[in-house]
């Protein structure tokens, strides 16, 4: 399991409500998460917003960040 895949996992709800937020066209089941199937919602997000999978990959690490930001220490 890659260290994004943690993350995602870790903060998916809070991501998910924060993509929706950004890209209103997003469905609950565009940002369907099931383990191990990582690269399956890279592709629907992919193909959704027409972003390359890096890019959506930096989004994830970007919304993840904000997120490890605002938690307290």
């Amino acid at each position: 399991m890659s260290a994004t895949t943690d993350k995602i996992k870790g903060n998916w709800n809070e991501m998910k409500g924060k993509l929706k937020q950004q890209y209103g066209q997003l469905t609950d089941n565009d940002l369907t998460y099931v383990e191990g199937k990582e690269d399956e919602l890279y592709g629907r997000l992919q193909q959704k917003l027409g972003k390359t999978k890096d890019q959506v990959k930096e989004m994830f690490d970007t919304h993840t960040k904000a997120a490890e930001e605002k938690a307290p220490h």
